[in-house]
């Protein structure tokens, strides 16, 4: 890994710290990291005017093809963009190399490209949590271990291999099994507002896949309230198997009087067909000790009611 080339599509920089921060510890790394420009911009609460952010985005098709591009942080921002993205294009640079990541709001473009032309992209981490997080002092943390491991690996090598060793409680009636299918999803609440558009991948190209899902400052009512979104649009049943994230940063309050995370979990677990097993405890998310995965590629996937191994090679 070289170098890094950034671009910023989605929401401003919260603070002008971070993706200094990030800066210099990639550079710290002997990585060049290009188009630093971007982390300055500033249109409203995004990074940038939609113009810029767009032209930024079309501009990938142009990069060298051994380029690595990733996103400087999430917010909201892309899904305006969608309709004048040069989807064709950037998918070319793809094949021929051009590497892409990001999560969070970064998920409408992911998943946008791999509806329109199946090109394969990076959920993974971004510049200024992932590289450039700061602490309550206002010192810049270090990278997570795990993270900057399997970032390596997957942009490196190409690879995916990550074991879970969590208890599974919502396998349905499959307590083991094996199976191969297209890994694909990213941030639920981005997800479902894809849902009846153009830009979210088809019933036959996620059919029997690996559907991933993760979330940030949502009560556990929202995120079953999304989940049932996505088992009435017969989305869920679509799939293989169901892979939880990180869901964190809420609040539960007296009113739930139990209810939590599980409980909705629970609620889904009973509407879905029971041979599709959901498996919680994913490293993905807004969290430091994220996996970056591979949106698009066919992965391979083991569970028990002990955890769970994915592998991927794309």
């Amino acid at each position: 890994m070289k170098s890094i080339h950034l671009i910023a599509p989605s929401g401003a920089s919260l603070d002008n710290k971070s993706p200094l921060a990030g800066i210099d510890w990639l550079e710290r790394q002997s990585i060049a990291v290009q188009n630093q420009d971007c982390v300055q911009r500033v249109y409203e609460r995004f990074a940038g005017s939609d113009e810029e952010r767009l032209a930024e985005l079309n501009h990938l098709s142009k990069l060298e093809p051994q380029s690595l591009v990733m996103a400087m942080r999430g917010g909201y921002g892309l899904h305006r963009l969608l309709p004048g993205i040069e989807w064709d294009a950037v998918a070319n640079a793809i094949q021929k190399g051009l590497q892409v990541c990001g999560h969070s709001d970064f998920t409408v473009f992911q998943l946008g490209l791999l509806a329109k032309t199946g090109a394969i992209t990076l959920a993974g981490p971004m510049l200024n949590y992932d590289f450039g997080r700061l602490g309550d002092d206002g010192a810049a943390v270090v990278p997570d271990e795990f993270m900057w491991k399997h970032f390596q690996a997957a942009v490196q090598d190409r690879k995916l291999d990550c074991k879970v060793s969590d208890p599974q409680s919502f396998l349905g009636k499959e307590s083991s099994r094996s199976l191969k299918g297209l890994l694909w999803g990213g941030n639920l609440t981005v997800l479902a507002g894809l849902v009846g558009t153009p830009y979210l991948p088809s019933a036959k190209q996620t059919h029997s896949g690996i559907l991933f899902l993760e979330d940030v400052n949502e009560h556990p009512y929202r995120i079953e309230r999304m989940l049932m979104q996505l088992l009435d649009a017969g989305i869920l049943s679509n799939q293989g198997a169901i892979l939880l994230g990180g869901f964190s940063a809420y609040r539960l309050y007296d009113n739930d009087k139990g209810y939590s995370l599980e409980r909705a979990i629970e609620a889904i677990r009973k509407h879905l067909p029971k041979e599709i097993p959901i498996l919680t405890g994913l490293p993905f998310g807004h969290q430091a000790n994220k996996l970056t995965l591979p949106v698009g590629a066919q992965a391979d996937l083991n569970f028990n009611s002990s955890g769970f191994e994915i592998k991927a090679q794309w």
